[in-house]
């Protein structure tokens, strides 16, 4: 069945990096899009970034744009969330979700796949 299992998260200080993992399997990769979504304590689920499915065209949300890069690895099945200059406000649950029906989007509903999430915590 489609699995998709994100890596990577931990503490860090601010002004700080992490890179993020998203392992997939169970599904024809390449057919898939790929989104990156947070959430914090309280708050509602946030989309940060997409790759599509189409020709791997990249998409930010402007609350972390200049801030992240994503890429995919298709040998690897990997999707990599590299996040630079973080802040404490970053702080929160980081899940990576698939999609092979849309293009791709920044709204939870146009995935309907997820991981378990990984925490990111940004503390000096």
């Amino acid at each position: 069945q489609v699995q998709l299992v994100e890596s990577g998260g931990g503490l860090v200080q601010p002004g700080g990096s992490l890179r993020l993992s998203c392992a997939a399997s169970g599904f024809t990769f390449d057919y898939y899009a790929i989104g990156w979504f947070r959430q914090a304590p309280g708050k509602e689920r946030e989309g940060i970034s997409y790759i599509n499915r189409r020709d791997d065209s990249t998409y930010y949300a402007d609350s972390m744009k200049g801030r992240v890069t994503i890429s995919r690895d298709k040998a690897k099945k990997v999707v990599y969330l590299q996040m630079n200059s973080l802040k404490p406000e970053d702080t929160a649950v980081y899940y990576c979700a698939g999609d092979n029906m849309g293009w791709g989007g920044l709204l939870p509903e146009e995935y309907a796949y997820w991981g378990q999430g990984t925490q990111v915590t940004v503390s000096s």
